[in-house]
């Protein structure tokens, strides 16, 4: 995941895209509408952003859609279903910093990017920072709604930069998260790779981060968070040192504290957390970190 600095500002956005074709039109639109154009002398121009889209293992024309987005969208294919590997090679092609990964089911406009490239050039101290994140949940069956109104307030997952879809970081933060193995929880493990003091969520940058819509894709989408913090957890150690972005009932009594009209939510989301614990539990007993349980329903364009 090495690449070169270049003195002129570059901000390069990278995106793995799996079998994407009926999302990543929606994403690309959004950050083109108000993207600037490449310079037309060669090489890169201060200012400029560019857009990589790495389709990998895709059967379907998830790259003729990004490809349909004309010259500014750089698409490369690979024949490897890997989002790590998607990562590797959009990293080779990419060309500056700040430089951000986004999922492409998610919607990122133009103004957000240049919101997370300003703030890191403007903070020295800051290695990574995300967007805000909007969820739509007005699709969503009832049960759905109620998880997300305790997920949202959870204190690690409004400080976390994992959940976003969108991790933006400098040339210094992007050579710490090159060094972390591949993992499921690629963003999670990311997120808890800056400290504090490292990282940002940075508000006035959004992102539309689409929900399941139903009960059973929530529970595969959470059956494969507790897959991924297992793995996570049995590569750095489970030690109290350890950073982690579990939630433990302490979280849970704080927030009924605060706010006791969430309980039937609070309960919904007790009754998510033990179904996907009892669903990822024969995946972690044999090991099986490389299933990927997706969600399609929110993916419905």
């Amino acid at each position: 995941m090495c690449s070169s600095v270049h003195t002129a500002r570059v901000t390069s956005i990278v995106i793995p895209a799996h079998n994407e074709s009926r999302v990543i039109g929606r994403l690309l639109d959004v950050l083109l509408a108000d993207t600037p154009a490449s310079s037309p002398q060669p090489g890169p121009a201060a200012g400029d952003t560019e857009i990589v889209v790495v389709c990998n293992g895709c059967t379907d024309d998830t790259a003729e859609v990004a490809a349909a987005r004309g010259a500014r969208v750089r698409v490369v294919e690979i024949p490897t279903p890997s989002k790590h590997a998607a990562l590797r090679v959009g990293d080779e092609h990419a060309r500056g910093f700040p430089r951000l990964y986004v999922d492409a089911d998610v919607v990122l406009g133009a103004a957000d990017v240049r919101a997370l490239a300003d703030t890191l050039t403007g903070s020295p101290d800051l290695l990574a920072a995300a967007p805000g994140r909007d969820i739509p949940l007005a699709d969503c069956a009832w049960p759905v709604r109620a998880y997300y109104r305790v997920w949202q307030r959870l204190p690690a997952v409004r400080e976390g930069l994992f959940g976003r879809g969108v991790i933006a970081v400098t040339a210094a933060g992007h050579a710490r998260i090159a060094a972390l193995p591949p993992l499921m929880a690629d963003d999670l493990a990311a997120s808890l790779a800056f400290g504090p003091g490292e990282r940002r969520v940075v508000e006035t940058a959004r992102v539309v981060v689409h929900p399941p819509r139903t009960w059973s894709d929530l529970v595969r989408r959470r059956i494969r968070a507790a897959t991924s913090c297992a793995e996570l957890e049995r590569v750095q150690g489970r030690t109290p040192a350890a950073p982690s972005a579990r939630t433990g009932t302490a979280d849970l009594r704080a927030l009924l504290r605060s706010e006791p009209g969430l309980l039937p939510a609070v309960s919904v989301f007790v009754l998510a957390a033990l179904a996907a614990r009892a669903g990822a539990r024969k995946a972690v007993r044999s090991g099986d970190f490389s299933t990927w349980l997706r969600d399609e329903s929110s993916r419905q364009g």
